[in-house]
C-alpha cells in the first residue's frame, strides 16, 4: 500500500526546498503526493525560480487548490499518512496553532494535529518574534514536529544544492522516510 503524504507550500522565502523536495518523492513509487500551493506560494515561486506553478503539479499525483474546503483531503475521514508545510510561513503556522482553519493546507494540518498523525512545519522565517516562537512552541507541544530550515554545515556543503539536500534529508527522516541523506559520522 502506498505511503500518503499531503505537502502544503505555503509563501515563505526557500521554495527551492519545496522543489527538491516534490522531485525525491517524485523517484519514489511508493508514495502518494497530495499538494496544495497557497497563492502567496505562487508569488515567491515566480520571485525565486523559473518555475511555474504547472511545473511543481507534474511532480505529484493530485493537486488542490487552497481556497477549497471540500476537497477530499479536508475531510478528517480521507486516509492520510503524514503531512509536511515546506516552506512555512509565519502566518501558516499561527493559523495552525489557532486552528484558524480558513485554508486547505491549515485544515489538514488540523486534522493531522486531530488523529496524532505525522505533522512537520517547515518554519523559514528569520528572526522569530516572540509571538511566533509561542506558536512554534504550542505545535511542538501537539504534537507537530517544528523544522527549522537551517542547515548544517558539518558535511563541508559546496554549494547551495548541498545545503538544500540537507534539510530535504532531515525532512524525509522526520517522515520516516528512508534516504541517502549524508550522517554525521
Amino acid at each position: 500500500m502506498k505511503k500518503k503524504i499531503i505537502v502544503g507550500i505555503t509563501g515563505a522565502s526557500g521554495i527551492e526546498y519545496a522543489i527538491e523536495f516534490l522531485k525525491g518523492l517524485k523517484e519514489r513509487k511508493e508514495i502518494e503526493t497530495h499538494l496544495i500551493i497557497s497563492e502567496a506560494a505562487k508569488k515567491v515561486l515566480e520571485i525565486e525560480t523559473e518555475f511555474k506553478s504547472k511545473d511543481l503539479e507534474k511532480l505529484v499525483d493530485f493537486v488542490y487548490d487552497n481556497k477549497n474546503m471540500a476537497a477530499s483531503v479536508s475531510s478528517s475521514s480521507f486516509k492520510i499518512d503524514s503531512m509536511i508545510v515546506i516552506p512555512a510561513s509565519v502566518k501558516t503556522c499561527s493559523a495552525i496553532a489557532n486552528a484558524y482553519t480558513d485554508e486547505l493546507i491549515v485544515r489538514c494540518a488540523d486534522n493531522m494535529l486531530k488523529f496524532k498523525k505525522k505533522l512537520v512545519v517547515c518554519i523559514r522565517e528569520t528572526p522569530l518574534s516572540s509571538a511566533c516562537l509561542k506558536n512554534l512552541h504550542e505545535l511542538s507541544l501537539m504534537g507537530a514536529v517544528v523544522m527549522p530550515l537551517s542547515p548544517g554545515f558539518y558535511l563541508n556543503p559546496k554549494s547551495k544544492k548541498d545545503l538544500i539536500f540537507f534539510m530535504i534529508g532531515k525532512c524525509l527522516d522526520s517522515l520516516e522516510i528512508d534516504n541517502d541523506f549524508k550522517r554525521w559520522k
